[in-house]
This record gives structure tokens, sequence and C-alpha cells, in this order.
């Protein structure tokens, strides 16, 4: 046999080995979107027919720059049919390209080719915040004192199919994203935007891929008894579930205390003792520390976040909360901020 015939028969075997693949994998795509706009958090799915089904092992072209953002798919099972749904970013204008997927299925082999998808610019408006979701809500909020003439708002956000890396405002005077965390399609983060204190309203939009509409989210920018309204404990010196307990053990030593005198059972005295030096409790002294001087307060209490301001002299604050090598203290004009351990004083 000549070498070229050997070649051509070679070549031969190897397409229709790599066609048996595609056609009898029992894997193709279910979902890949027609287009996606720059910086779009997308999904790609893929079903999986087979009547026995293994737990498939997923190996992505290394040739393609692109990857999915997890090598873990979400997986949705309806039936006898499984759906594996990877997510992508589109980091440019253009094209994105999708890398050939290698699905190892029991020791089955199946190939799924690369696939193109257009990516278009979105048309912006002016309170933008750069966010394209499925959907996006602010799971709490609060606000406090960041300087003598500007609030500090933080906050929780959690979306679907978002780029939350991406969120900021351009009608504020500084703001910033932190601890943004991934599972599956679900997307939440810390976001906080340095606002003036005569300010009202903190309002902005994003983009819902699902509606292909803006859709706006607002907050109020207001203190209340000059300490922290929020749902996330990130700076709060006394929420209002605190004051509720305050108040309820109240009622119940009054009421104890008024049933031992009516009914002169020491029962209720017992009750009410309890009850009085829980109370008690609430009232303890906070541990305070020494802050030195120049030490940076940080916004919230990670490694990325930004510095709200620097102690300009060697301050006492009471210790708010702890959290690991960080210290929520307050500083002066009611500002909160997380100082770390080893900014603390020696002595």
């Amino acid at each position: 046999m000549s070498p070229l015939r050997a070649f051509v028969l070679l070549w031969g075997l190897m397409l229709l080995t790599s066609s048996l693949l595609h056609a009898e994998g029992g894997f193709k795509y279910s979902y890949i979107p027609k287009k996606v706009y720059e910086n779009q958090i997308f999904p790609v799915t893929i079903i999986d027919t087979r009547e026995v089904k293994h737990e498939p092992k997923y190996r992505f072209d290394i040739t393609n720059d692109i990857h999915p953002l997890s090598e873990k798919p979400l997986v949705i099972r309806n039936g006898n049919d499984n759906f594996y749904t990877f997510y992508y970013k589109a980091t440019h204008l253009g094209q994105i390209t999708i890398p050939r997927i290698y699905i190892n299925d029991g020791g089955q082999i199946t190939i799924l080719d690369q696939y193109t998808i257009p990516v278009e610019k979105l048309e912006g408006r002016p309170d933008f915040c750069g966010v394209l979701a499925a959907d996006m809500k602010i799971r709490g909020s609060q606000v406090s004192h960041y300087d003598e003439k500007n609030y500090l708002v933080s906050l929780n956000i959690e979306a679907f199919e978002a780029n939350l890396e991406n969120m900021h405002l351009s009608n504020v005077l500084e703001s910033g994203v932190e601890s943004v965390r991934r599972h599956g399609a679900k997307a939440t983060a810390e976001f906080y935007a340095v606002v003036p204190d005569s300010r009202k309203k903190l309002s902005f939009s994003y983009f819902n891929t699902i509606k292909q509409q803006y859709i706006t989210l607002s907050v109020p920018v207001e203190l209340l008894d000059n300490s922290v309204v929020t749902q996330t404990d990130l700076n709060p010196k006394e929420d209002s579930f605190e004051k509720f307990k305050k108040y309820g053990f109240m009622v119940l030593v009054g009421f104890f205390f008024l049933m031992f005198i009516i009914y002169r059972d020491f029962f209720y005295l017992v009750l009410g003792t309890v009850s009085l030096i829980t109370l008690l409790t609430f009232y303890i002294p906070k541990e305070r520390i020494c802050v030195k001087q120049g030490a940076p307060l940080y916004i919230l209490p990670t490694e990325t976040s930004g510095i709200s301001t620097k102690a300009l002299k060697q301050f006492e604050s009471p210790l708010l909360a702890k959290r690991l090598d960080y210290n929520k203290v307050e500083y002066k004009n009611g500002l909160i901020g997380w100082v770390k351990d080893e900014d603390l004083c020696k002595n």
C-alpha cells in the first residue's frame, strides 16, 4: 500500500471515528445564546439523553483562551434527561468562541465542537451600574457616617448570571465591590458607595438579560438613631432586634415579679431573677480597645476592602464586633470602620 493511500485511509478512519463520537455520545447542546453583550455572564447548556448514565467528566480545549467560570456545571435533572449548564463571560466586543468540550461518560468520549457567538455593545444610560443579570436584588442596606459631610452606603447584592465584579456608579463620590462569591448561577457581593449627606436616595439600574430591559433599584439614604440599618451585619452598632430583646426582657421581669407579689409563688421569683440577670447582660460595657495613630480604617473586613480614612491620632473605641483579625470600631463623628489586629496598641 502506497504512503498516500495509507494516509487517506487513516484520515478517513479518523473522520469516521469522530463522526461516531459526535453521533452516538448522547450529549448535545440544548441552549446556546444567539448573541450576548459585552461583560455579560451567559449560560451554555448541554443535554444528556442517555438511557444509562454515568457521572460525566469534562475537559475543555486548552488551545482556546475562553473557559467557563467554573468547570463544575449546574446540574438539573428532568425525567431521564440531565441538563448541564456552564457559565462564560463575554469579556470583549466582536465575538466569543466557547471551547470544544470532551465529555467522558463511563469510558465513552463525546466531542462537542466549539461555537462562536457574536458579542454586541449594550446601549447604556446614565444610571447604569454596569451589571447585566437575569435577576438582581438588594438583600440588605446600611448607612453610616463616612466623614463630616458624606455617608457610606453599603449594599448586600444578590443576582443571577450577573457580572457583579463590574458594578460601579458614576454619580457618587466613590464606589466599589467587595467579596464577590459565585455558586452556580447565583452571585452575591458587598457594594459600597460614598454619597453626600444631603442625598435622600441611592438609585441605579441594571440590565435584565431575560426581559431585555433596564430595571431600576433604589434604597433610602438615611440614618436612624445615628446608627446603622442593616440585614448583613457589616457595620451595625445595635440593630432593632437587639432593642426588641431588651424591651422583651424588661416586660418579662416586670411580669414575673408582679406574679410573685400576687401569688407568692417562688417559681415566679426564680423566673423574674433569671430574666433580670439576662437583661443586665445587655448593659455590660463593651470591651474597649486602643487603635494606633495612622491606622487605616477599612470599609469592610476583607483583604480587598477600600480604606475610608486613617486615624489622625491614637484613640480608644468600644469593640463593636470581631471578624477574624479585623476589629469593628467607632471613630470620631460616628464613623464606623474595621482595623486590623496589627494596628491595635500593644499595651
